[in-house]
Protein backbone atom coordinates (compact mmCIF):
# COMPACT_ATOMS: atom_id res chain seq x y z
CA UNK A 1 0.00 0.00 0.00
CA UNK A 2 1.27 3.42 -0.61
CA UNK A 3 1.71 6.15 1.98
CA UNK A 4 -1.88 7.39 0.86
CA UNK A 5 -4.11 4.15 -0.15
CA UNK A 6 -6.76 4.62 -2.10
CA UNK A 7 -9.95 2.76 -1.16
CA UNK A 8 -12.64 1.94 -3.57
CA UNK A 9 -15.86 1.04 -2.86
CA UNK A 10 -18.20 -0.43 -5.23
CA UNK A 11 -22.15 -1.40 -5.44
CA UNK A 12 -24.65 -1.27 -8.22
CA UNK A 13 -26.06 1.26 -8.84
CA UNK A 14 -23.70 3.33 -6.59
CA UNK A 15 -26.64 5.57 -5.20
CA UNK A 16 -26.76 4.19 -1.65
CA UNK A 17 -24.20 2.15 -0.03
CA UNK A 18 -21.21 2.58 -1.68
CA UNK A 19 -21.70 6.81 -1.04
CA UNK A 20 -22.56 6.50 2.08
CA UNK A 21 -19.37 4.55 2.55
CA UNK A 22 -17.41 7.34 0.65
CA UNK A 23 -18.98 10.16 2.37
CA UNK A 24 -18.10 8.59 5.99
CA UNK A 25 -14.43 7.61 4.84
CA UNK A 26 -13.91 11.07 3.59
CA UNK A 27 -15.06 12.53 6.76
CA UNK A 28 -13.46 10.87 9.08
CA UNK A 29 -9.77 10.11 7.28
CA UNK A 30 -10.14 13.29 5.61
CA UNK A 31 -6.66 13.71 3.43
CA UNK A 32 -5.17 10.88 4.68
CA UNK A 33 -6.71 8.08 2.51
CA UNK A 34 -7.94 8.50 -1.93
CA UNK A 35 -11.76 8.01 -1.94
CA UNK A 36 -13.57 6.68 -5.03
CA UNK A 37 -16.67 5.07 -5.32
CA UNK A 38 -18.68 3.39 -8.60
CA UNK A 39 -21.14 1.03 -9.50
CA UNK A 40 -21.99 -1.68 -11.95
CA UNK A 41 -25.09 -0.51 -13.23
CA UNK A 42 -25.03 2.99 -11.68
CA UNK A 43 -28.56 4.94 -11.17
CA UNK A 44 -28.75 8.70 -12.82
CA UNK A 45 -28.57 9.97 -9.17
CA UNK A 46 -27.91 9.12 -5.14
CA UNK A 47 -30.46 7.75 -3.48
CA UNK A 48 -32.32 10.74 -1.09
CA UNK A 49 -33.06 8.46 1.89
CA UNK A 50 -29.17 8.14 2.08
CA UNK A 51 -28.44 11.78 1.58
CA UNK A 52 -31.07 12.31 4.53
CA UNK A 53 -29.83 9.24 6.41
CA UNK A 54 -25.68 10.91 6.19
CA UNK A 55 -27.20 14.71 6.61
CA UNK A 56 -28.24 13.32 10.16
CA UNK A 57 -24.85 12.14 11.20
CA UNK A 58 -23.67 16.16 9.49
CA UNK A 59 -21.75 14.39 6.41
CA UNK A 60 -23.28 15.88 2.95
CA UNK A 61 -23.34 13.90 0.30
CA UNK A 62 -25.91 15.52 -1.54
CA UNK A 63 -23.70 16.76 -4.33
CA UNK A 64 -21.84 12.95 -5.24
CA UNK A 65 -23.44 11.48 -8.54
CA UNK A 66 -23.24 7.85 -9.06
CA UNK A 67 -20.28 7.00 -11.11
CA UNK A 68 -20.03 3.51 -13.84
CA UNK A 69 -17.40 1.22 -12.45
CA UNK A 70 -13.80 0.92 -14.60
CA UNK A 71 -10.59 -1.71 -14.41
CA UNK A 72 -8.54 2.01 -14.16
CA UNK A 73 -10.34 2.82 -10.64
CA UNK A 74 -9.91 -0.86 -9.53
CA UNK A 75 -6.27 -0.45 -10.69
CA UNK A 76 -5.12 2.42 -8.92
CA UNK A 77 -7.05 1.19 -5.75
CA UNK A 78 -5.10 -0.29 -2.93
CA UNK A 79 -8.57 -1.78 -0.93
CA UNK A 80 -11.23 -2.65 -3.14
CA UNK A 81 -14.65 -3.06 -0.88
CA UNK A 82 -17.74 -4.44 -2.50
CA UNK A 83 -21.43 -4.08 -1.07
CA UNK A 84 -23.74 -6.57 -3.30
CA UNK A 85 -22.21 -6.11 -6.85
CA UNK A 86 -21.20 -10.21 -7.55
CA UNK A 87 -18.92 -10.65 -9.78
CA UNK A 88 -19.06 -7.17 -11.36
CA UNK A 89 -16.24 -6.45 -10.33
CA UNK A 90 -12.51 -6.86 -11.89
CA UNK A 91 -10.18 -8.67 -9.68
CA UNK A 92 -6.15 -7.30 -9.75
CA UNK A 93 -3.55 -9.35 -8.21
CA UNK A 94 -2.11 -7.50 -5.06
CA UNK A 95 -5.21 -5.50 -4.36
CA UNK A 96 -6.36 -5.88 -0.49
CA UNK A 97 -11.15 -7.17 -1.47
CA UNK A 98 -13.60 -7.22 0.77
CA UNK A 99 -17.09 -8.02 0.16
CA UNK A 100 -19.54 -5.80 2.94
CA UNK A 101 -23.20 -7.95 3.23
CA UNK A 102 -25.12 -5.09 4.06
CA UNK A 103 -28.70 -4.30 3.41
CA UNK A 104 -29.63 -2.65 0.33
CA UNK A 105 -31.15 1.50 1.04
CA UNK A 106 -32.67 1.19 -2.35
CA UNK A 107 -36.82 2.08 -1.50
CA UNK A 108 -36.46 1.61 1.90
CA UNK A 109 -37.52 4.33 4.75
CA UNK A 110 -35.18 6.29 7.24
CA UNK A 111 -35.58 4.13 10.19
CA UNK A 112 -34.73 1.71 7.87
CA UNK A 113 -31.43 3.16 6.27
CA UNK A 114 -30.50 4.56 9.93
CA UNK A 115 -29.32 0.75 11.01
CA UNK A 116 -27.63 0.70 7.23
CA UNK A 117 -25.57 4.17 7.89
CA UNK A 118 -24.34 2.74 11.18
CA UNK A 119 -23.41 -0.22 10.16
CA UNK A 120 -21.48 1.29 7.63
CA UNK A 121 -19.68 3.84 9.69
CA UNK A 122 -18.97 1.26 12.52
CA UNK A 123 -16.80 -0.69 9.79
CA UNK A 124 -15.39 2.30 7.64
CA UNK A 125 -14.05 3.77 11.75
CA UNK A 126 -12.35 -0.18 12.04
CA UNK A 127 -10.67 0.33 8.34
CA UNK A 128 -9.36 3.69 8.93
CA UNK A 129 -7.62 2.48 12.31
CA UNK A 130 -5.89 -0.06 10.11
CA UNK A 131 -5.32 1.78 7.02
CA UNK A 132 -4.81 5.53 7.89
CA UNK A 133 -4.16 5.67 11.77
CA UNK A 134 -4.01 9.37 13.05
CA UNK A 135 -0.41 10.32 13.68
Amino acid sequence: MTDKPTVLFVCVHNAGRSQMAAGFLSSLAGDRVEVLSAGSEPKDRINPVAVEAMAEVGIDIAGNGPKVLTVEAVKESDVVITMGCGDACPIFPGKRYEDWELDDPAGQGIDAVRPIRDEIKRRIEALVAEIAPAA
